[in-house]
């Protein structure tokens, strides 16, 4: 029995660091400005939509990856993925988490958003180290 607290204690507190820690890589990056070029390519001018995220992240893909950022868009993304699980299942029985669920879900895509424009012009200076003699 004590071990079974234990284990429920533990993925408790895990879970709430694992909460405010994407919380605040989110937040590092709330009040930068969007890239023009992030802003054509996405379609995202203002605010995204919570449903943007998946669209996102192909274009994260697509792009060379930034080894300081692999940990926090792997975190920022098993966030958003239990943003969506809180939001279909304990925002059935408690309707103000579901806009705080979605309000959430579009800081994340917000996020990956930023992280595409560090991507986009990480690209750029990659390119231009390729042409130089």
């Amino acid at each position: 029995m004590i071990p079974a607290v234990i284990l429920v204690i533990s993925s408790v507190v895990f879970l709430q660091f694992f909460v405010f820690y994407c919380r605040s890589i989110i937040a590092a990056t709330s009040n930068q400005p969007l890239p023009q070029d992030v802003q054509d390519v996405t379609g995202i001018v203002d605010s995204p939509s919570p449903e943007d995220f998946p669209r996102v992240v192909q274009l994260l893909n697509l792009c060379p990856d930034r080894p300081e950022e692999r940990g926090q868009l792997r975190a920022v993304s098993s966030y958003y993925k239990l943003l969506g699980l809180v939001r279909s299942t304990m925002a059935l029985a408690i309707p103000s988490l579901k806009s705080w669920a979605d309000h959430e879900r579009s800081q994340c895509t917000y996020f990956a958003a930023v992280a595409l424009g560090r991507r986009i012009a990480f690209s750029r200076d990659l390119l231009a180290q390729q042409m130089l003699p």
